[in-house]
């Protein structure tokens, strides 16, 4: 590494203003900072200095989402040859999904770094790691064959309106990721909604129904089996079908304390006791889903461990932290039991618990006030 620290240093001079390369320093900034250890450090006042920096944590959560990343892919393989009625290798499916993620990925990785570096490029300043983390995530919540258009503007779009209009990564409060599907979900609706989107390339007779889409639709056929739910071979999201890849994925961001606990426990608690309470109390038309099997459907637990633990856009004090991520579940299950639209509510009460996330740290940090000057009356 020592060479390419020393080739890296030499050739930065050419990247200094007023030098022939400025124009492309924040692109050579991003891609220095992507491979070798970031320059930047902290140089006045009292400060913990430690080797956890920016993208340490954000390599972390990149390496939390592996597991989802390389089911989902086998996923798409194997939801497409079983539509078609084929046999093939593992290999062969994981091969076939790779195919249709990466031109998702580097459209997304090209749309969003463009902005990134033009407004780093503008303010002088260098491009934050947060959206290598975002460019990961995004792909593995849409659909395998929607169009790359769409996915270019909607991922513009959230890097525009979602983090640069407010000052760039760290001072956004809506989650980026979340706000391309949004925009997607409400701009063009028949490409992420729907039972023909999940396989990639379906046979005719092949529906592609997730469990949610069976729920909302109420028909006849059966929900998939729960072991089937927790593996993951149903149709879905590149990320969000196996249960199980997600909670290694939480395991890692756990030992790592690099995600709260506090927001994804509470999460799956509210989550969990709103399908029961609405269940028990007859709101559920026909035959109720059990609620530890909603928690297996949807996005919901991939939202509850890669997006909602956000640490910019999610709560920051402890009690807020329960707070937030018990209405982030109840919320989504109000969407999704409770409403007729719309079954998926865990991207959109994520959203609108990240605007109301100052304001409930606000609220905390404004009792505790009080709290202290009761006290100090009494004394």
């Amino acid at each position: 590494m020592s060479f390419l620290e020393k080739w890296s240093d030499n050739l930065s001079k050419y990247f200094e203003k007023g030098k022939p390369l400025h124009p492309f320093r924040a692109l050579f900034r991003a891609a220095d900072s992507f491979f070798l250890t970031p320059e930047t450090t902290t140089r006045t006042g009292s400060h913990i200095r430690d080797s956890v920096d920016m993208k340490r944590i954000m390599i972390t959560v990149m390496i939390a989402l592996v597991p989802a990343l390389l089911f989902g892919l086998w996923n798409i393989g194997y939801q497409h040859f079983t539509s078609m009625g084929e046999s093939v290798t593992i290999w062969q499916s994981f091969w076939y999904g790779f195919l249709k993620w990466l031109p998702l990925v580097i459209v997304v990785y090209i749309s969003g770094l463009t902005v990134e570096i033009i407004f780093a490029q503008h303010r002088g300043h260098d491009v934050a790691e947060g959206f290598f983390v975002t460019g990961l995530i995004l792909p593995m919540i849409l659909p395998p064959d929607i169009p790359l258009w769409i996915v270019a503007v909607a991922t513009i779009f959230a890097t525009l309106f979602g983090i640069e209009v407010f000052g760039g990564t760290g001072y956004n409060f809506l989650n980026p990721a979340l706000l391309a599907r949004a925009f997607i979900f409400f701009a063009y609706p028949t490409t992420i909604s729907g039972n023909s989107v999940w396989i990639a390339e379906a046979g005719d007779a092949v529906t592609g129904a997730t469990p949610l889409g069976i729920l909302s639709s109420q028909a006849a056929e059966p929900l998939p089996s729960m072991l089937d739910m927790f593996i993951g071979t149903i149709p879905g999201s590149i990320g969000e079908t196996s249960k199980i890849a997600i909670l290694i994925g939480a395991l890692i961001l756990l030992v790592t304390q690099v995600a709260s606990w506090r927001i994804m426990l509470s999460t799956i608690a509210g989550g969990y006791i709103t399908a029961a309470l609405l269940n028990a109390t007859g709101v559920v038309a026909g035959t109720p889903v059990p609620a530890y099997q909603h928690l297996l459907m949807g996005g919901f637990l991939f939202g509850a461990v890669f997006m909602a633990t956000d640490p910019v856009t999610a709560a920051h004090t402890q009690l807020g932290k329960y707070i937030y991520g018990a209405l982030v579940g109840i919320i989504a299950m109000l969407i999704r039991i409770a409403g007729k639209g719309y079954v998926e509510g865990i991207m959109l009460s994520i959203l609108l618990m990240n605007i109301f996330a100052p304001l409930i740290d606000y609220c905390v940090v404004r009792a505790n006030i009080q709290k202290r000057k009761n006290r100090a009356r009494k004394i």
